[in-house]
């Protein structure tokens, strides 16, 4: 079975159909990029996938075992949360809530997982930081850390280069790479990026508040709306 699969699913949005028609599976150790226009139905999308949403018809179906409380998420940052006045090592620790179930505090377990991620995304040196005195992309950094101390099969990335200058951006997307490859943990990313997203996913879902295209990115760029979309800005 697949590890996350929707069969016939739509999800709406303050009232409205948001995304129709959404038969996709995504399989242990895959990397699938979500595009589309803004108000396609993207971050819906991922908000049923965590099911903070039910969706309206058809179903989302989880294999392996995986449960919406052991994906690890990566949200779009708010104002507010950029402000957050934690240490990087608190806020990276705080993804090891889902894990700890009714457990008082944290067990050495725990801070073993945290210590790890944080040496995987190069960290280490902020752990006594401030979260909202660092940059952008070391908050990035940071949130990444926690989400992945959440899971062990499933990350879910919605913008994760929003607001980063196109050094910082490149450096993410090649981290994120490089934990797919490393650790078989599936992806799931929502981004506006095509170019990166060819570059980089193994798989492509083309929204436009329906399933326009899902397949692999080869079979994307062969595509009428993958050829469409990506236009001429694509260099090879």
């Amino acid at each position: 079975m697949a590890l996350i699969a929707c069969q016939g699913a739509s999800f709406g949005y303050e009232g409205n159909r948001a995304v129709t028609g959404l038969n996709f599976t995504v399989q242990n150790g895959d990397y699938l990029c979500v595009v589309g226009e803004n108000g396609s139905g993207k971050s819906t999308l991922i908000k049923g996938l965590l099911r903070l949403k039910n969706p309206i018809e058809g179903s989302v179906l989880m294999g392996d075992g995986l449960k919406p409380a052991e994906i690890g998420y990566l949200p779009q940052q708010t104002a507010a949360q950029k402000d957050f006045p934690a240490s990087a090592y608190e806020v990276v620790l705080s993804g090891r809530l889902s894990a700890r179930g009714i457990l008082p505090f944290y067990s050495r377990k725990d801070k073993a997982v945290v210590n790890e991620n944080m040496e995987r995304l190069d960290i280490e040196p902020l752990r006594t930081r401030c979260y909202r005195e660092l940059s952008g992309g070391q908050q990035q950094r940071v949130l990444l850390a926690r989400a992945l101390c959440a899971t062990k099969k499933a990350l879910l990335l919605d913008e994760p280069v929003a607001g980063l200058d196109p050094v910082v951006t490149q450096e993410l997307y090649r981290l994120i790479e490089k934990i797919n490859k490393e650790t078989g943990i599936t992806i799931i990313m929502v981004s506006h990026d095509v170019l990166c997203a060819v570059k980089y996913a193994s798989h492509i879902l083309h929204l436009k508040n329906k399933q326009e295209f899902f397949g692999t990115t080869a079979g994307y760029l062969k595509s009428t709306v993958g050829k469409a979309f990506v236009g001429g800005e694509r260099n090879d």
